[in-house]
């Protein structure tokens, strides 16, 4: 089973597809509909939630984020890791996590699944939990989905936040004399994922971090309003997303390697397994932090930590003022 089960009745403990639990194909479309949006509570923004064509969500101004990602069984999940609410935390959590990188507010999340017939119905009611839970972590709310069959499981979820009022905080806005920012943390998915593919449950801190990340919401907005000109979410690893943001800025970008905070048990998790927990902190993905360029006097927000600089140059990332040449950060096709 996974490192940390969801809460009591999350429905996970004995829901795994292969099990004699009721299925999918048993209950069908519309009794699993029912069955999932049970679960789903109210929300003040929320004027039509689930049971209608679409939703209906109240604005804060007349711009609002809007975001997607989609997890694919064996690609982004494994089922003999991750229970159904582990997934559920995750795939909600990977998609706010893109609108606090905006300066945002996350308002409410939609979910397509696709899955086999003999899914569990518990699995699914698990996938709801978790994503009903992370949802509320983050101050949003779940107002519907679709569900289709599939010959795997494949998650989609759509992510909309409020900006109220606020400019977006792009990827492109980065200038020289601006200082790198990190809000949240970094090596600790990258960790839990090495320690799982050694057949290692233990430190079960970092296991828990990959199958159910954690991003510091409240902090995109924080350091939207500190005056941040570009930020990212670090799904890809800091130097690979810092490198979206030197690139659209068009400017250099210096990392001080030993000003990240390098957490007890990932030190401990590297110990372990004889790495260099370093690579971690550069290039591992999933923690889903938050990285922000400051300017110069702009306060840094309590929970964050300077890691870098912005200087003049052709657009790049440098590692403590050289060209690094190890792992970047994780691309889908290679």
């Amino acid at each position: 089973g996974p490192a940390a089960d969801g809460p009591a009745g999350d429905g996970a403990a004995d829901s795994r597809p292969g099990t004699s639990a009721p299925t999918v194909r048993e209950l069908g479309e519309f009794g699993l509909i029912a069955e999932i949006t049970a679960g789903l509570p109210g929300h003040g923004r929320v004027l039509v939630g689930p049971g209608d064509d679409a939703a209906v969500v109240t604005t804060t101004d007349d711009r609002f984020v809007i975001t997607t990602d989609a997890l694919v069984e064996n690609r982004h999940f494994r089922l003999d890791w991750s229970s159904a609410y582990d997934v559920g935390r995750k795939s909600a959590a990977q998609n706010l996590a893109d609108v606090a990188a905006m300066g945002a507010r996350p308002s409410a999340l939609v979910m397509a699944l696709a899955a086999p017939a003999s899914l569990p119905v518990a699995w699914a009611r698990g996938l709801a939990d978790g994503l009903r839970d992370e949802a509320a972590v983050a101050g949003a709310a779940v107002v519907g989905g679709d569900i289709t069959g599939a010959d795997q499981i494949v998650i989609a979820v759509t992510a909309t936040g409020y900006l109220d009022g606020r400019a977006p905080v792009l990827r492109s806005g980065a200038r020289p004399g601006d200082r790198v920012v990190l809000a949240g943390r970094l090596g600790w998915s990258e960790a839990g994922l090495r320690l799982l593919l050694a057949g290692r449950r233990e430190p079960a801190e970092v296991v828990a971090a990959h199958l159910r990340p954690a991003p510091p919401y409240p902090l995109g907005v924080e350091l939207a309003t500190a005056g941040a000109t570009a930020m990212c979410d670090t799904s890809d690893g800091l130097l690979a997303d810092l490198g979206h943001i030197a690139e659209a800025s068009g400017v250099l970008i210096d990392v001080a390697s030993a000003a990240i905070p390098l957490a007890g048990p990932v030190r401990e998790a590297a110990r372990l397994l004889g790495a260099d927990p370093l690579t971690w902190l550069l290039a591992g993905g999933e923690d889903h932090a938050l990285v922000a360029t400051l300017p110069p006097g702009a306060p840094t927000p309590p929970g964050c930590h300077q890691i870098g600089t912005v200087t003049g140059g052709a657009p790049g990332v440098l590692v403590d003022g050289r060209p690094y040449t190890g792992p970047r950060g994780f691309d889908h096709y290679r």
